[in-house]
């Protein structure tokens, strides 16, 4: 590993206005989330067996077990060089990997929550930090690890604002490991090119409408490999436009609840959306995210939104190369908007396996973890002093935007931006969108869920 840091102390400043602007709602939430609800036993990213549920597998007492739903492609192999990188630390520990798989962690909430509540929680989870802990932390059902994990040596290494985030009732309960961005517009550059669109030119949500329309019309491939299997990737993609059409100050507006003030422009990004739907695969209904960006890796696909954790499946993919197959270009109209998501991991109370848990949070929130697990994640560390020769071109990029960016916001369709009822409600009237992509219908129904 190279002792090249990431920043000096003095550049450390732009990243520790993090979330700058949000006003009461910043909080971040997180993804990378598989949809595919066929996983099977371990297979060689942990010591020990799950059963792919998440609902506790052959965990005995003492093992460190594992509930996450990194399931997909470069997101697998992330967790992987996590866990290898810990087995090297930690060799007599031994790991139930226990996944439960399911976009923006569908499955996993309902799983944790019974399994905690009931008093049988894994060692450690996949959570959003933020709001979306408030419901284990109001129940005193996670262990403050300020002393035992966050170390002065930590706290002063990340972000401020991300440890913050990490203690929303005044204890330190979380170890976020990466920050993802949500506002991304992947393409493939032949796609692209036989179409004779350049993604650079577009200006705008509306402007994306032409570029879409272009390759309908010049190429055999879908315009965008959309899925409508699950609400959120909608409910992101209603999230992009706005901010796109509307800016930071409405958005932040719009998920503090002020809907009806915003009616005009929350139909207009509605009606935009149904315009998108025209050139999703015939199968949206039935595919996942990830099964959307193999098409766009082989070719058969122009664009994606999706967080960056995209980019980690090609990186996986092998032969496809960043700035020659593949580009990015931040969604039109959010230029300067880094639309944050993060990781992080918790210590349950009634902890089967105290010690090794408190081994893996510490191994966490080293540079040595998150050195490892990013890159191939497809996001950048949340601490500051993380060498960044290994994160490539576009990492280094987003690393750059990031550092530059005016505003990062919070996400609604990641857990923290509202409250979860709220996102609830909207993922139901998202679904329904997805299926009749009636405007009305849908504006009512997102002025409801406040």
């Amino acid at each position: 590993m190279s002792d090249t840091p990431r920043e000096t102390p003095e550049s450390r400043v732009t990243r520790r206005r993090y979330i700058a602007g949000a006003g009461a709602v910043a909080t971040v939430a997180v993804a990378g989330c598989s949809d595919d609800p066929e996983v099977g036993d371990d297979d060689g990213t942990g010591d020990g067996t799950g059963d792919g549920t998440g609902d506790g597998g052959e965990a005995d007492e003492g093992d460190l077990e594992i509930v996450h739903w990194w399931t997909a492609g470069g997101e697998e192999d992330a967790y992987n060089a996590l866990l290898d990188g810990f087995r090297e630390q930690h060799p007599d520990v031994e790991i139930v990997d226990n996944p439960a798989p399911g976009g923006a962690g569908s499955a996993i909430d309902t799983v944790i929550q019974n399994r905690v509540l009931d008093g049988n929680p894994p060692s450690t989870f996949q959570i959003w930090p933020g709001q979306a802990l408030t419901p284990y932390t109001d129940a005193d059902l996670l262990e403050d690890i300020g002393e035992s994990v966050w170390d002065d040596e930590m706290r002063e290494a990340y972000l401020d604002d991300i440890v913050d985030l990490s203690r929303p009732d005044g204890d330190l309960v979380a170890v976020p490991i990466n920050i993802h961005r949500l506002n991304n517009l992947f393409y493939n550059v032949e796609v692209l090119d036989s179409a004779d669109v350049d993604a650079t030119d577009i200006d705008d949500p509306q402007g994306l409408v032409d570029a879409l329309e272009a390759v309908a019309e010049n190429t055999d491939a879908v315009p965008m490999a959309h899925q409508t299997q699950s609400p959120w990737s909608t409910l992101q993609l209603f999230e992009a436009v706005f901010l796109g059409q509307q800016g930071t100050d409405d958005y932040l507006s719009f998920v503090d609840g002020n809907v009806e003030s915003l009616e005009d422009e929350v139909r207009e990004a509605l009606g935009l959306l149904a315009e998108y739907a025209d050139h999703y695969p015939e199968d949206a209904g039935s595919i996942s995210w990830d099964q959307g960006n193999d098409e766009l890796i082989e070719g058969n696909a122009a664009f994606l939104h999706q967080g960056d954790w995209a980019a980690g499946q090609y990186e996986a993919a092998g032969d496809f190369e960043f700035g020659e197959d593949w580009d990015m270009v931040p969604f039109p109209g959010t230029d300067g908007v880094y639309h944050s998501v993060i990781d992080s991991f918790v210590f349950p109370t009634n902890n089967p396996s105290p010690e090794a848990t408190e081994q893996f949070l510490n191994y966490a929130g080293t540079v040595d973890a998150q050195e490892r697990f990013n890159p191939t994640k497809g996001s950048i560390p949340p601490r500051t002093d993380v060498p960044d020769d290994a994160f490539g071109p576009f990492l280094s990029r987003q690393i750059d935007d990031f550092d530059n960016s005016n505003t990062q916001p919070p996400t609604i369709a990641h857990g923290t931006a509202v409250a979860p009822a709220v996102q609830s409600e909207m993922e139901e009237a998202f679904a329904n969108f997805n299926d009749n992509l009636d405007v009305d219908t849908a504006y009512a129904a997102l002025r409801d869920a406040f």
